[in-house]
């Protein structure tokens, strides 16, 4: 049994068996709350707001209208943005026995045709954004029966759908109850999710109500959001779909769907989230543009001194964090009290600079196997370079540990996937021989049960001397050097001497932040005589085994997912450098 910091209790949570239970609890207990806002138009000056209540009704009527059109225990996939349209047909195909299959609208049509072929989609509810794809693809998928537009449609067979809702409206008020007559299996396949991986292709991850509802009820238990937040994750990722959406609906919580990610700072200033789900990269880049704002204005410096003293303060009872630094976080809106982070490694430097400008970083720990939360820091008790305590009902173990505790993070629960969709040689490999799925990271558990991340067993870096070398600790150290945008580090063998094994560090420089230390962009030489001088002083700091060897320039961004993962298997790691 783990042990929590003393005297701090679970926070309350609601309880809910799948979706269409969750969906009435929260219209009966908040009918007039704010579910979700959104903006028709990113220039409009008044946002569109549905309450709970309307949400239910909205869901209920588009749900007995797909069940009209045979969506009920059919493959239906949903491709588009996030839009208020996305999750009523998330939540309605859920709550009426469909079987959801959330994909990636900027995937190319080989991966889409892929995906809904070996899905056997019946039904395809897409976003206007992507029209000209699916009509490329319909005539090359043969279980595809229906077309359900989340928009306005011009193509002929395509339905719209607000006639789909219309159509259900008057269904049920001429007394058609389909949608809650059905029982929902909460154990049976529910949802199918074709991870984007970041070493090559992805899998089919089949996930059921039981382990996407008790993912968060189980987890609320542990950390507690707060009133108003934004969704500026992509809907057919689990951190997206489960945990922005589905944890937030279910526990009362307004959500507000940014127009896009142009528009994403803009519309934190007019919004005012109270707290935000994000991944690191999101963190990185707001972190960034607050020193970037300072040194352009002359104030980093006095920035620093400010937080120095007002961490001293803290530490004698008296927090003035708001108060001080309320023209920083009147750029995030004034009311950020929050941010749960969680895809990636992040920079514990980061975490502690939001901290001191007060503003809490729950770093967290999650795979789309595990619908996908694992472990999250709890909002008054968090351990620096820690992912977090499991959420309830988690088991976790550590496989094969070496002497120092290290080994691969296993973990059995309620939300542990089905397995993997026609792939049951992918299944049987995926979990051991006590029934914990195989997560491929490499951590540890201290004596509370908090779970440190070390790496991806993928990434791993063995070399000939038998060293073991994860790239993510070594790009954390880098990712630390001033003026790097982006790092990543892998093994090379020099074209000079193709026998010689180097560790690389690949950097995509920041040029803003290099040009506020008089470093121009334009000098090549001095770019890379400054990043090579500044990796010598992070190797000082490492064993030297970890010693990057070879430091490359970027001209362009690293290829990212629409998780904004960085795909590693892309990476032309020809070194012809020396």
């Amino acid at each position: 049994m783990r042990n929590y910091k003393k005297n701090y209790p679970l926070y309350e949570t609601t309880v809910f068996r799948d979706f269409r239970v969750m969906t009435e609890n929260v219209a009966d207990k908040y009918p007039d709350k704010i579910a979700f806002g959104y903006r028709t138009n990113p220039h409009d000056e008044q946002m569109t707001t549905v309450t709970y209540a309307q949400a239910r009704e909205d869901i209920r009527n588009l749900g007995t209208g797909l069940i009209a059109l045979d969506a009920r225990e059919h493959q239906v996939a949903i491709v588009g943005e996030s839009s208020y349209y996305w999750v009523a047909s998330y939540f309605a195909l859920m709550s009426v026995g469909a079987v959801t299959v959330p994909v990636d609208k900027d995937l190319p049509l080989e991966d889409l045709l892929g995906i809904f072929n070996t899905a056997e989609c019946s039904m395809i509810v897409y976003s206007p954004v992507v029209e000209e794809k699916i009509m490329a693809l319909k005539e090359q998928i043969p279980t595809l029966k229906t077309l359900v537009c989340m928009g306005k449609s011009e193509v002929e067979g395509v339905i719209g759908i607000t006639d789909v809702i219309a159509d259900g409206a008057k269904r049920f008020e001429e007394g058609d109850h389909s949608y809650y007559t059905y029982e929902i299996d909460p154990d049976r396949l529910a949802s199918i999710v074709f991870t984007s991986g970041t070493t090559g292709k992805g899998k089919g991850v089949m996930l059921s109500q039981t382990n996407i509802c008790s993912d968060m009820t189980q987890g609320m238990y542990n950390f507690a959001i707060t009133e108003r937040t934004m969704c500026l994750l992509p809907p057919h990722h689990t951190f997206g779909s489960t945990v922005n959406f589905v944890g937030h609906f279910a526990q009362g919580s307004m959500v507000y769907i940014t127009s896009g990610l142009r528009y994403m700072m803009q519309e934190i200033k007019e919004v005012k989230p109270t707290h935000l789900v994000l991944v690191p990269l999101f963190v990185e880049t707001i972190y960034k543009r607050i020193w970037s704002t300072a040194e352009k204005t002359g104030k980093a410096g006095l920035l620093r001194k400010m937080m120095k003293v007002s961490n001293a303060a803290r530490k004698i009872g008296i927090d003035a964090r708001r108060k001080l630094f309320s023209s920083v976080l009147s750029v995030l809106g004034g009311e950020l009290q929050m941010i749960i982070c969680g895809g990636a490694a992040l920079n514990q430097d980061i975490i502690d600079t939001f901290d001191a400008l007060g503003i809490t970083i729950l770093n967290g720990y999650g795979i789309t196997e595990c619908a996908p939360l694992i472990s999250c820091n709890r909002n008054r008790y968090q351990k620096k370079g820690s992912v977090g305590v499991p959420i309830i009902g988690e088991q976790v173990k550590i496989a094969d540990p070496d002497e120092n505790g290290e080994g691969e993070i296993c973990v059995k629960g309620p939300n542990v996937m089905l397995g993997y969709y026609k792939n049951p040689e992918a299944t049987a490999a995926a979990f051991d021989e006590e029934g914990y799925f195989k997560t491929g990271d490499y951590g540890k558990l201290d004596e509370e049960g908090w779970i440190y991340i070390t790496g991806r067993l993928k990434n791993l870096i063995i070399f000939s001397n038998g060293k073991n070398v994860y790239p993510e600790e070594i790009e954390t150290e880098i990712s630390r050097i001033r003026g790097v945008g982006e790092v990543v580090v892998y093994a090379g063998e020099s074209k000079v001497n193709p026998k010689k094994e180097v560790i690389v560090a690949e950097i995509y420089p920041d040029y803003d932040a290099l040009d506020l230390v008089g470093i121009k962009q334009e000098d090549e030489e001095q770019v890379k005589t400054y990043f090579q001088d500044e990796v010598r002083k992070a190797n000082s700091r490492m064993v030297s085994y970890k010693a990057v060897g070879l430091v490359k320039i970027r001209k362009e961004e690293f290829v990212k997912n629409t998780s904004r993962k960085i795909m590693r298997f892309a990476i032309n790691k020809n070194i012809d450098e020396e």
